[in-house]
């Protein structure tokens, strides 16, 4: 059947496997839209200025 080192390596697989699958749900849900976030933000924050600044000039 299976030795003990092809048990290991399926342990280490499903392991990475694992990880991968959990970072890639939480990049996908917090990362992601925090970054969108706060880059909109910033933009509109940017334009918001240039206006102000605009009228004052």
């Amino acid at each position: 059947m299976f030795e003990f080192d092809q048990y290991l390596g399926f342990l280490a697989f499903l392991t990475i496997l694992t990880i991968g699958f959990w970072l890639m749900i939480f990049l996908l849900t917090f990362v992601v839209p925090y970054w969108l976030f706060g880059n909109i933000r910033e933009l509109l924050k940017e334009r918001r200025d240039k206006k102000r600044a605009a009228r004052q000039a």
